[in-house]
């Protein structure tokens, strides 16, 4: 096996992604989590968004691959950010902070982020150092990459070899190849940095270590199998609305128990134009569950006549259903 500590080498995978070992997004309050979260998976790693208020003692309980810090909207010194529990960096799991997760990492482990007044947005030319890295290995040392930040790191954690800077700010990118932690100070997420997503698979086959091997159809399968195991040879029953949401349910638990899920649907005479149809005849066909229908919709419109205030609709229209259901 390579050593990690070598920037030129691949790690030998030794761990596989799944829901039962993710790769962690962390939130920081922005639109990106969700994004990176996409990325990786497009990346064959399965991803897990989790909130900035995580603690040290509930990763570990996830046992993830992989650690990402996502950007945010806020200054690492504005009333209020975002934190992040510093114990985590400890954990020796491979961490990659990006933007706003970037300077909280640099903060956390002694380096230094500064108000420069030399604020970059959009496009903007990146220097990448000319030795070899992991983080940013095979890529051209002079690229285009998408900034959104006002603060910069100014001076790295010690142990930290800097691989990165653009004109405006000396510390771009970062690594600890020992620690395996690493950051960059743009956006590798979006599609105008030409060089993101190798970024990304970077650092998690490379420097993570973590296999090219999940898809999809992992989730459904390892669904499958945990709601077997637990059912047994009991019964299930379900509350069919029509919706995505217990749409996707009921057709995991059939597949997993067939006949023993028998699903509930309530026709309660509010639903959108020709759904009880959809749901009994084509869903059923789609799915092969056992429906049962229940017609209720004189109940429902009783206990609702009369009344023109949204939040006594919505309890009278929860209380029916639970009663019916």
């Amino acid at each position: 096996m390579t050593s990690v500590a070598d920037p030129t080498a691949v790690v030998t995978p030794t761990e596989a992604s799944g829901i039962d070992r993710p790769v962690l997004v962390v939130d920081f309050g922005a639109q990106y989590a969700q994004l990176i979260a996409r990325r990786v998976r497009e990346a064959s790693v399965y991803s897990e968004i989790v909130a900035h208020s995580i603690t040290a003692a509930e990763v570990t309980a996830k046992n993830p691959v992989g650690i990402v810090l996502s950007g945010g909207p806020s200054s690492v010194y504005a009333e209020g950010a975002p934190t992040f529990d510093p114990a985590i960096f400890d954990l020796g799991i491979p961490v990659l902070g990006i933007c706003y997760g970037f300077q909280v990492m640099a903060t956390a482990l002694g380096g230094e982020v500064a108000h420069t007044g030399l604020s970059e947005y959009g496009s903007t030319p990146v220097t990448v150092a000319t030795d070899e890295n992991v983080l940013l290995a095979g890529q051209p040392n002079e690229q285009t990459v998408w900034m959104s930040h006002g603060d910069s790191v100014s001076r790295a954690p010690d142990g930290f070899k800097v691989l990165a800077s653009t004109g405006s700010t000396p510390v771009a990118a970062f690594a600890n190849d020992e620690r395996r932690l690493y950051g960059v100070q743009w956006h590798p997420e979006v599609k105008h940095t030409e060089f993101g997503q190798d970024v990304l698979e970077n650092f998690l086959h490379r420097a993570a270590g973590i296999p090219a091997d999940w898809n999809s159809g992992n989730v459904i399968a390892e669904q499958v199998a945990k709601i077997r195991a637990q059912v047994g040879t009991g019964k299930v029953i379900c509350g069919l609305s029509g919706g995505v949401d217990s749409a996707v349910a009921a057709a995991l638990v059939h597949k997993a128990i067939g006949d023993q899920l028998v699903c509930v649907f309530v026709d309660h005479g509010l639903l959108r134009q020709d759904e009880r149809r959809q749901v009994e005849e084509d869903y059923v066909k789609a799915t092969g569950v056992r429906l049962v229908t229940v017609d209720v919709r004189e109940q429902f419109l009783a206990a609702l006549e009369g009344v023109s205030d949204p939040e006594t609709k919505r309890k009278i229209i929860g209380r029916e259903f639970i009663r019916t259901f």
